[in-house]
């Protein structure tokens, strides 16, 4: 097991997490935010604006805030991430007050209400479609393009490109929805592709995934919390080895710890893989595995009990 030294932290050290509103970004944003680093949260919720995805109880104010409260230094940026001026400004705000960059997390997403799984590509609806994917893809390529100058001025950058799936188990199987497929697979060849262009800059990039997330939005579809949240096992019963969203927060914050992570440039990785790695656990002292339960178990036929895989 590998693990970043004693006392080693990110004070000083700057982060964009763009779509920080919710969920993964927002735990990634508060795990960074308590290693010291000052984090820069972007979405399209505010206190007074909503965006498509309509749930105004998340905002990105909230998160900047919650960073702080861990012990960084949050700002929260309304950003919509396929606007590029607008992505420009957030790039050339962060050049001002900081002159650095050293962690970009590619979070955007937002596409979930446009998801029909089982549908075939000529009977989804194409503009649905077409709008996961600029959200999901785009948004990371224009957001790339306008924060990697900064970033590559110093060396030890890091960008980590966030998916759902890892190469090990989106490769082989279909996501269910062809927009959502090529959507979620397209941020780990990023990851790969960014990795080439960053070597030569002493930079490093990673997609990193969640597994089965128990997100603001998810718990809500369940009808439960997450202080009651194994309730909603009976109904579903592979939501036992659901993680809340600081694991991969706390996965991210273990990399960006990490003075030897150029060893996983390019690579796809897990919370579940890097906790082991890094010996960190879920906010429940936990510590699952979920995709490799679902390959081993759910589409492997392997004999095993949810918890051999917590």
């Amino acid at each position: 097991m590998s693990t970043a030294p004693a006392g080693t932290d990110l004070t000083g050290r700057v982060a964009l997490v763009a779509g920080a509103t919710r969920g993964a970004g927002r735990a990634i944003a508060v795990e960074l935010g308590r290693a010291g680093a000052t984090v820069y949260v972007t979405g399209r919720t505010t206190r007074e604006s909503v965006s498509e995805v309509n749930r105004p109880t998340e905002t990105i104010e909230e998160t900047a805030e919650l960073v702080t409260a861990a012990g960084g230094t949050g700002v929260a940026v309304p950003t919509d991430h396929l606007e590029p001026e607008r992505v420009r400004a957030l790039v050339e705000r962060i050049d001002r007050d900081h002159g650095r960059l050293d962690v970009l997390v590619n979070d955007v997403w937002g596409g979930d209400h446009l998801l029909d799984f089982d549908t075939k590509v000529w009977e989804v609806e194409l503009e649905k479609g077409l709008r996961m994917l600029r959200l999901g893809v785009e948004t990371h390529l224009v957001t790339s393009h306008f924060a990697l100058p900064l970033l590559i001025r110093r060396p030890g950058g890091l960008v980590v490109e966030v998916t759902d799936g890892t190469a090990e188990y989106n490769g082989p199987r279909y996501r269910g929805n062809l927009f959502f497929d090529l959507t979620k697979n397209a941020p780990i060849r990023m990851a790969f592709g960014l990795a080439e262009e960053l070597r030569e800059h002493g930079c490093s990039a990673v997609c990193v995934s969640p597994g089965f997330l128990r997100s603001e939005e998810m718990l809500d579809h369940f009808g439960v919390t997450e202080e009651n949240w194994r309730d909603a096992v009976a109904k579903e019963p592979h939501f036992a080895i659901a993680e809340s969203p600081v694991y991969i927060g706390r996965a991210v914050a273990a990399l960006a710890r990490d003075p030897e992570r150029a060893r996983w440039n390019g690579q796809s990785l897990s919370s579940g893989q890097l906790a082991h790695e890094y010996g960190f656990t879920d906010a429940d002292g936990s510590r699952p595995d979920g995709w490799r339960y679902f390959i081993e178990v759910v589409h492997g036929g392997k004999r095993a009990s949810v918890e051999e895989y917590r």
